[in-house]
């Protein structure tokens, strides 16, 4: 009932597995492909390069045990329909044209560089692994105040990120936690915090995080943004998962009428349908501040922009409150100078995330992504010859796993394309000689860490299968390994960190 993956399970528990992890069973002449990044966006790429082209071998590196990216640490828990593609993604990895390097990190361990000079082509699809500041003054706390905590990492915690699970956090000093920001990762992120525990018991939430948020005070949730509601980037979808929970959903409702009824706005909406269909939802299930009456809240709130953190007496959010100039599709917050102060235990930062530059890599530091021509890299206007980009770091943190997927898919096209015409062949990552070309490959993964720290995905599996097993006896869908020492010893290895 929760969607196992039965047929990986089987071939884990049967001992049905195939230890490819230095193996040379890719075909010799055959273009080679690494993709920097297990994540959807290498997944879906290596996937649709697999379809496209039968003579091909595919390694995909990724820094964390698990594969599957923000599919496993970000999708929210209780979003076990959206992890479907896990299973598209379990197939690709056990292709006998692709092996798996877990706990791999590139840039650390093994360079761009070592790796442009043994592939045919390298797909960059490593994601977008920090997130946009605020900038505003006490953002960082202050005497012991936890202050502004990156949403990113509050939503990597209770998804059992490793790295994440020392996060210092608050919900216990107040009743109320403010999110600037409204996106969809700030609404999953207020949902965690006013769900039931008996919700989130039958997800696949770790029972760290699960035991966390027992203790929680936390009533109510103010998630603020600074332009109006016209202009929010969440989803109806995920309003209407907020409308099931036993809470009260407030917010200004003279301010959405106002904005969905005027001139401008019933103009706009006209062609922005589902954003009208999320506004009959907001008027529907909302009420005005002083008509609530449950014990807990989410308070929508618009035309705020966060101006410092105060601490007096405890923790506080100054913002500035706003007004909007121009059309709705372009409109702009334009500060009052009046401001509105919101007490908290600690405020979330939900406004964005952000790529990282990779040496070797051209990077377009305003932009946050790496400069592209169809999933082609380029440097100075020219093409480098057999490096790609897919995902975030090819278009910026935005959109959905579909988005993702298509995305992905016209990267693949190109490299496909680029293979075919033979303008990207590597003499040494195709060569036909006695010297093969995954000789060569794993030549230059023992001169490096690789070798002793890499994690198979037939290692993977034994790790999947004991969450399974663990997360059905107590009636989830698994139950995470929060540590790598802890996957490690299931994998009964250990590895050089």
């Amino acid at each position: 009932m929760f969607g196992l993956r039965a047929y990986v399970v089987t071939r884990v528990r049967h001992g049905f597995v195939n230890q490819r992890l230095f193996s040379t069973n890719h075909f010799v002449g055959a273009a080679r492909v690494a993709v920097v990044g297990g994540g959807a966006a290498g997944f879906y790429t290596a996937a649709r390069v697999l379809a496209k082209t039968s003579n091909v071998g595919i390694d995909i590196f990724e820094q964390q045990i698990p594969p599957y990216g923000l599919v496993r640490y970000g999708v929210a828990p209780d979003h076990l329909e959206v992890k479907n593609c896990i299973s598209k993604f379990a197939s690709v990895a056990m292709d006998p044209r692709v092996r798996y390097f877990g706990n791999t990190r590139v840039g650390t361990q093994i360079s761009v560089s070592d790796l442009r000079s043994v592939y045919d082509a390298v797909v960059l699809a490593y994601g977008a692994s920090e997130d946009k500041r605020l900038g505003i003054g006490g953002e960082d706390g202050n005497n012991g105040r936890v202050g502004v905590v990156s949403a990113r990492m509050f939503v990597a915690w209770y998804n059992g990120l490793p790295e994440a699970q020392d996060l210092h956090m608050d919900l216990t000093s107040h009743d109320t936690v403010v999110i600037v920001g409204h996106g969809n990762v700030a609404l999953d992120c207020a949902r965690i915090l006013l769900a039931p525990l008996e919700h989130l018991a039958r997800t696949d939430i770790t029972n760290r995080a699960l035991a966390v948020l027992a203790q929680s005070n936390i009533r109510r949730v103010e998630m603020v943004g600074r332009r109006g509601p016209l202009q929010v980037s969440f989803t109806t979808k995920e309003l209407r998962e907020m409308t099931k929970l036993d809470v009260d959903i407030i917010c200004d409702r003279d301010l959405v009428e106002r904005e969905c009824s005027s001139p401008e706005g019933h103009a706009y909406l006209l062609h922005k349908r589902p954003l009208r269909r999320m506004m009959d939802v907001l008027l529907k299930h909302s009420v005005r501040p002083e008509d609530a009456q449950k014990e807990k809240q989410f308070h929508l709130r618009f035309l705020m922009s966060p101006a410092e953190v105060i601490y007096s007496g405890g923790q506080s959010v100054r913002f500035q409150t706003n007004v909007l100039e121009g059309l709705p599709e372009s409109a702009r917050a334009v500060s009052t100078n009046n401001c509105v102060d919101v007490p908290c235990a600690m405020a979330l930062r939900s406004v964005g995330y952000a790529s990282m530059a990779l040496c070797g890599v051209p990077f377009d530091n305003v932009r946050r992504i790496v400069p592209n021509i169809a999933g082609r890299v380029v440097h100075n206007g020219d093409a480098v010859r057999g490096m790609y980009v897919a995902g975030w770091l090819k278009r910026g943190p935005v959109g959905v796993i579909a988005t993702t997927m298509q995305d992905a898919y016209r990267t693949a096209d190109a490299l496909v394309m680029d293979l075919e015409s033979g303008s990207i062949r590597n003499p040494l990552a195709s060569s036909t000689s006695s010297t093969s070309s995954t000789s060569s490959i794993d030549a230059m993964l023992a001169q490096t860490r690789v070798a002793k720290t890499s994690v198979s995905y037939d290692d993977w599996l034994r790790i999947d299968a004991h969450e399974i097993a663990v997360g059905v006896a107590h009636n989830k869908p698994r139950e995470k390994l929060t540590s790598v020492n802890e996957m490690l010893d299931v994998i009964g290895c250990s590895k050089d960190q």
